[in-house]
């Protein structure tokens, strides 16, 4: 017998619905507040429609369309949970709608920040644009002369390479659980 669609959902439910392992789910618990299942004795997690939903377009968000977490938490506290959840149902007409009242009913906005200073959004856009030089890719200088620091990190640079860091150690972790 089929569940209702106002039942609640197991995490093994909702894991083989949307065709994600459970890790995962318990993942995104982690980074993304709005996802809230209700917890009952041992631990056991209760998933609402309304989670199911928000899961679903946070999945379309970083794997049909190439968001990362950061851009969705952004997309999530700049239009809330119904704007992601319309976008995971598919219903872009509902989503498009929601962002256009918030932006509404948003105050003027802020001044635009330098470039180096928004969020990142999508994959290859990085909140940091590294330096060329640290890559290899760039010209010390037009004479050729190597500028004195040229061999040291920038914090910006440094603050990538530890993010890339982390991401690498948590898909170690993960990669660790299911082995």
């Amino acid at each position: 017998m089929e569940k209702s669609p106002d039942a609640f959902r197991t995490i093994s439910e909702v894991a083989e619905d949307l065709d994600l392992p459970q890790h995962v789910l318990r993942f995104w618990e982690t980074r993304f507040t709005q996802i809230k299942p209700l917890k009952r004795g041992g631990g056991r997690r209760y998933y609402r429609p309304q989670d199911v939903d928000l899961i679903k377009g946070i999945k379309s968000m970083l794997y049909d369309q190439g968001y990362t977490i950061k851009g969705v938490q952004k997309l999530l506290r700049d239009n809330g949970n119904q704007f992601v959840a319309a976008i995971g149902a598919g219903d872009l007409a509902a989503a498009e709608v929601i962002a256009q009242r918030k932006q509404q009913a948003s105050p003027a906005p802020a001044a635009p920040q330098p470039r180096g200073q928004e969020d990142e959004m999508l994959l290859g856009e990085p909140k940091v644009r590294p330096n060329r030089r640290f890559f290899g890719l760039g010209k010390a200088e037009e004479d050729g002369a190597v500028p004195p620091d040229a061999g040291k990190l920038t914090r910006d640079n440094r603050a990538l390479l530890q993010e890339a860091l982390f991401d690498l150690l948590e898909c170690k972790r993960l990669l660790d659980q299911v082995r």
